[in-house]
This record gives structure tokens, C-alpha cells and sequence, in this order.
């Protein structure tokens, strides 16, 4: 076994690399951008090197300063995790040169398996069935064209390395292809280093079902079951799950057998993934194979009892797989739900900012948390947005999403927009909970995913009222036993009077809702004049926000974060965010400027797709500007004209800047 390895990636693999190696007695070495100096898994690791600049091409996919890093701190191995080099020959094969073990499989199977394209014409010869589609060397635009229009719409363009639903697009007609194909090729470029693609017939409505299969250097290949992974926005996967739902022995048995040959025709060693494409009547297709560990294999390895990164390393370090095929078996359900920064209002744009307040669920048998953050770090724009994986585990799937639904009602996030209310009513619509699995099931649900934000009840607003009262009482408290006269009770903040009782008013905004609340103490606790009704509430306040509260004789619990002048209120599963009103602060005319176009978060332009001066229609794209690795379109908001551009291609922009003056009709 190694005595050290370097983790060449960063955020939540690397912490979930460095966990293991530990336990392991395995020491640790961290890589990092500028970026992320101050990241968890920087602090986590037992050394850390720094690689570059924030961009990615700069630092995570510089094969010679990693190589260099691992050298310069003596590491024996180096862990790629998935995405930036983890499926790259090149970096394999400098490993190789360097006498560094790569924890991966070898360069021939990266070769025969890494790219897509190759991988296909691999398995079309063994007689695989695959999707109709193009798969060929030539790249060029309009001969790319003519082979989308041979398929027939709708096309999925697709990156030919890499992963993670960066560099695909659909397109669903002839005239939209030139534009997509330049989209998805800037977007792999910036990505994976490769603007190669392949087209494939899009396939709606089908499931996306993936084997878990694992060699070693002594000939022996095992596969440890399926996982469903058919929910996905942005062709990213959102929810995982295994076993898969529906699944029969004998087919589980063929597609695990089909995998596990695939592996074995290429030398395969190390954990690899082998992806089909499943139709309702239960045909399936060969997509691809992941030449690495997956985003989703925690889910394996809660339903094995297997530590996939534990089994890497003594794979590659030369020992016999840990357990024969026959010894393999199932055990339970298990969910995974990926928490990220981003807007599902907003079409899934993604939010940056500090994590002002991070609260996950407490974890154990049943509930764990891979995460890349901690409380009070920042969520940039350099690299993917993911906070964390949230993975529950019980015996079936009924008790499952039960353990997952109660998980993501006890996930507190403030500080950037995340989509954890989306995924708790992901997980309980109709569709997912009766297992009606498809890759278009959020655009199928939208009405349920998406609803109109519903006002908050009458609880929300007596909660929030009653934690800044307790929050007032605490900080008196605080003040006085500073005091040379801590006993006085001038310090209390109690609202008594001489006479008569004093009423005071608190007010908060709620969106375009502003309510001005009425209140008064007493000694078992506070009446709150809300709407004209009036309530007695009480209760105490804890660390972090925990609010344990009495409201009009019912008891419950919440969160109350306070960040600013906003207070995060998390109550049954909901989360709302408020605002103090101070009734003396003047805000001005305030607004932004009208006919402008503001960027939406922090970015680069890197493309123009208009010229001053020119009409648009409506929905046009005017700029593209990348953030996150993700390339998101500025579009006319009417018909009208462009008048300016106030930035040119490869500026940086920040959130808010104005980018396009546009004049409408």
C-alpha cells in the first residue's frame, strides 16, 4: 500500500479521497488554484502545492504542474477523481513516465474507452447495440450538419471526453445546429480541453441506467450492481438511485454480465462505469463508459458495504480485488440528491457568494454528507457549483425517500440561492415516488416543480417576529453582565411600564409583502397583533438559530438565521427569506436603468451575437457569457434594437454589471 498519493482534483472528491486515505493510514497530498487557497480540501490534506491561476486550463487540467507536484512532495500515486484529468491518455501516460502510479485504469483503456466516439466503434464491433448516431473523426461544422440532418431531429450533441452534462446540447431543428454545435464545442474546449463531438439520435422519455463495474491487474472484473440516474436537468444528473427501480434479476444479470465483458475486451482495471440508455419496452443501448469513479458511487456503496476509493487504492497498488462476484449482494435502497448553488427559478443559474450559514443533516447509518465546503467559504464562479451530496440509505425504497425527504427539511443553507426545496418536491412528486423513471421527468413535472411561490402561513411570520425578540433578549443579557451593574434592571429589555403595558412595532418584507407587526410582553412570553388577530407566543432561542417555539399553545421547531438585514426563516421543510424594515432608513428612487441588461452572476463575455445598431426579436441572443463552466445565453427581452455593448468579447463582468443597452419597440 502507499505511503502518500496526490489527489489531483479539488472540492467534494478530493475531501471524499482524503477521508478514506486517512482511515488508511495513507497520507495526503492536496493540489489547488489561486482560487482556492482557502478551500476544505486544502486544510483537509496532509501537504497541498499550489498549481496556478483560477482558471482551470492554468492549474486542475496543467498535467505538467501536477506532475511536477507530486514530484516535488515525493507522492507515489496520484488520485484523479472525476472530471478535469481523471479520463485524459496524456495524463495517464506522463504518470507512467514519471514512474508515478495513476489511480485509473491504463493508457489503453483510457484510449479504447475514455473517448466516446472510440468507445462506440469498439462496441459496435463486439455487436453492442448502440444509438444511431455519428461517431466519426471529422469535425467539421457543415459535414457535422449534414450528419444531424441524415439522424434526423431531435440530435444531441455531445462532447467526445469528459463528462458531467458540460458540452451537450439538443437540438430540435435543422436551422438551430450550427449554433449549438459552436456553443457545445467552446463549452468542452473550456472544459475537458477537447472541442471533439459526436451526434447522437436523441432519445426522449427513456431511462438512464449505469453499471458499477470494478478490475483489477490480476484479471479478474466484477460488477456491483446498477444505478438509476434518468432524473437530470441540463442533462446533469439531479437524483441517483440504486438499485434501479423495476429492475429484474435476469436483466440486471445481462446488462452486469455485457459490462463486465466490455471491461474485460480492454484490459480494464480500476472503478469504470458502463452507461445505457433503456427504453420502456426494456431495450437498451451502450452510451458510453466513464473511465473513472462516478459523481453518484456513493449509492453503491451504501447498498454493498464497499468503499469503492478504498478498493482504488488496493487495486492499483497491486492487490486481488477485495471480494469475488458471487460474494457481492444487495442490501437496501439507496438516494442520492446533489445540493448546488443555483436558481431553479431561474432556469438553474448558478448563485455565488459566501455560506454565511451551512447546517446539514446530522449523520449516521442511515444519512451521510459528502460536501467540498464548510460554513464561511465561498461558493465561486471559477469551477462547478455542487455544496454537497446528500445521500440517505433504509431498507426499501418507500423508507428511503421517506429518509430523504426528512434529510433535505433538515439542510439549512444561506448565503447563495440552492435547490433544496426543488429537490424535496422533486422527491415527493407523483412520478418519482411511483418510480415512473424517464429523463425528461422534471420537464414532465414542471407545473408541480416549478409552482407559483405561495404566500408564507400565518406560523412564518409569528416565528420570525418571536426569534428577533428572543435574539434582542439574549444580546441585552449579553451587555449587562459586561456592565459594572449587572443586576440593574434598566438592562432588561422586557417592555414593562409603570401603568399600563407598551406595545412596540416590528416590520418585515416579504417580496412586494410588508406587514407591520404589534407587540407587547408579558411574563410567559410576548402578544403578537398580526392581521388584526392577535397570538401568544414564546420560547427559546439556541445556537445557530434554533428556535424551539410556543405558538398559541402549539409547540414546534425552526431555524432563524440572520444575515444582514435578512433572516432566513427555515419552518416544515420551507425556507423564506425576509427583510428587516428599519422605518428610518431611506432607500431613494432606487431601480436600475431602463432599457439595460444586467448580467445575472459573475463571468466572462465570450461571444457577441449581435451588432450595434441591429433589430432583434424577441429571445435573441445577443451575448454568451460563461460562468462555471456553463456558457448561459443574454436574450433580447422584446423586439427592439441593440443600441450598445458596453463590454467585448473575453472581459469579465461582475453581478449586476449593465451589458446591453436595448431599446424596445
Amino acid at each position: 500500500m502507499y505511503n502518500k498519493i496526490l489527489i489531483a482534483n479539488r472540492g467534494e472528491i478530493a475531501c471524499r479521497v482524503i477521508k478514506t486515505a486517512r482511515r488508511m493510514g495513507v497520507k495526503t497530498v492536496a493540489v489547488y488554484s489561486e482560487a482556492d487557497a482557502g478551500a476544505r480540501h486544502v486544510r483537509l490534506a496532509d501537504e497541498a502545492v499550489l498549481i496556478g491561476p483560477a482558471a482551470a486550463l492554468d492549474s486542475y487540467l496543467s498535467i505538467e504542474r501536477i506532475i511536477a507536484a507530486a514530484k516535488q512532495t515525493g507522492a507515489e500515486a496520484i488520485h484523479p477523481g472525476y472530471g478535469f484529468l481523471s479520463e485524459n491518455e496524456q495524463f495517464c501516460a506522463a504518470c507512467a513516465r514519471e514512474g508515478i502510479d495513476f489511480i485509473g485504469p491504463p493508457v489503453a483503456a483510457i484510449q479504447a474507452m475514455g473517448s466516446k466516439a472510440e468507445a462506440k466503434k469498439l462496441m459496435e464491433k463486439a455487436g453492442v447495440p448502440l444509438t444511431p448516431g455519428y461517431h466519426g473523426d471529422c469535425q467539421e461544422p457543415d459535414y457535422l450538419h449534414s450528419q444531424a440532418d441524415l439522424i434526423t431531429y431531435p440530435v444531441l450533441i455531445k462532447a467526445a471526453s469528459g463528462g458531467g452534462g458540460k458540452g451537450m446540447r439538443v437540438v430540435h431543428q435543422s436551422h438551430d445546429f450550427l449554433e449549438a454545435l459552436a456553443s457545445c464545442k467552446r463549452e468542452a474546449a473550456a472544459s475537458f480541453g477537447s472541442d471533439h463531438v459526436i451526434l447522437e439520435k436523441y432519445l426522449s422519455c427513456s431511462r438512464h441506467i449505469e453499471i458499477q463495474i470494478f478490475g483489477d491487474t490480476h484479471g479478474n472484473v466484477v460488477y456491483l450492481f446498477e444505478r438509476d440516474c434518468s432524473v437530470q436537468r441540463r442533462h446533469q444528473k439531479v437524483l441517483e438511485e440504486a438499485p434501479a427501480p423495476g429492475m429484474t434479476p435476469e436483466r440486471r444479470a445481462g446488462m452486469g454480465m455485457a459490462a463486465v465483458a466490455a471491461a474485460k475486451a480492454v484490459g480494464y482495471v480500476g472503478a469504470g462505469t458502463v452507461e445505457f440508455i433503456v427504453l420502456k419496452d426494456g431495450i437498451f443501448y451502450f452510451m458510453e463508459m466513464n473511465t473513472r469513479l462516478q459523481v453518484e458511487h456513493p449509492v453503491t456503496e451504501m447498498i454493498t458495504g464497499v468503499d469503492l476509493v478504498e478498493w482504488q487504492l488496493r487495486v492499483a497498488s497491486g492487490e486481488v480485488l477485495p471480494l469475488a462476484q458471487e460474494q457481492l449482494a444487495i442490501n437496501g435502497h439507496a438516494l442520492e440528491a446533489r445540493i448546488y448553488a443555483e436558481d431553479p427559478g431561474k432556469g438553474f443559474l448558478p448563485s455565488i457568494g459566501r455560506l454565511v450559514h451551512l447546517s446539514p443533516p446530522v449523520e449516521g447509518v442511515h444519512v451521510r454528507v459528502d460536501s467540498g465546503v464548510e460554513e464561511g467559504d465561498e461558493i465561486t464562479p471559477y469551477y462547478d457549483p455542487m455544496i454537497a451530496k446528500l445521500i440517505v440509505w433504509d431498507q426499501n425504497r418507500e423508507r428511503a425517500l421517506s429518509r430523504m425527504l426528512q434529510a433535505l427539511a433538515d439542510y439549512r443553507v444561506v448565503g447563495v440561492s440552492n435547490n433544496i426545496e426543488f429537490l424535496s418536491r422533486l422527491v415527493a412528486c407523483p412520478s418519482f415516488a411511483q418510480a415512473e423513471l424517464d429523463t425528461g421527468l422534471i420537464e414532465r413535472e414542471k407545473n408541480g416543480l416549478f409552482p407559483v411561490q405561495a404566500a408564507p402561513r400565518r406560523e412564518a411570520w409569528l416565528i420570525l417576529v418571536l426569534a428577533e425578540l428572543l435574539r434582542e433578549r439574549v444580546l441585552a443579557e449579553k451587555l449587562s453582565r459586561q456592565h459594572s451593574e449587572p443586576a440593574s434592571p434598566w438592562h432588561l429589555r422586557d417592555g414593562w411600564r409603570l401603568n399600563a403595558p407598551a406595545r412596540r412595532t416590528l416590520s418585515f418584507r416579504l417580496g412586494e409583502v410588508q406587514k407591520i407587526l404589534q407587540i407587547a410582553g408579558r411574563s410567559d412570553g410576548f402578544d403578537i397583533l398580526l392581521d388584526g388577530v392577535q397570538s401568544i407566543v414564546n420560547g427559546n432561542l439556541k445556537e445557530h438559530g434554533q428556535l424551539f417555539a410556543e405558538l398559541d399553545g402549539v409547540r414546534s421547531t425552526a431555524t432563524v438565521v440572520v444575515a444582514g438585514e435578512r433572516r432566513h426563516v427555515f419552518f416544515q421543510g420551507r425556507t423564506w427569506q425576509f427583510c428587516a424594515v428599519d422605518p428610518l432608513h431611506y432607500s431613494g428612487a432606487g431601480g436600475g436603468a431602463e432599457g439595460s441588461l444586467l448580467a445575472p452572476m459573475p463571468g466572462t463575455v465570450i461571444a457577441l451575437m449581435a451588432v450595434e445598431g441591429a433589430r432583434v426579436e424577441k429571445g435573441a441572443p445577443l451575448l454568451i457569457l460563461e460562468a462555471m463552466k456553463m456558457e448561459h445565453a443574454i436574450t433580447a427581452p422584446a423586439n427592439g434594437t441593440v443600441k450598445k455593448f458596453y463590454y467585448c468579447v473575453g472581459d469579465q463582468v461582475g453581478d449586476g454589471d449593465e451589458l446591453v443597452e436595448f431599446e424596445g419597440e
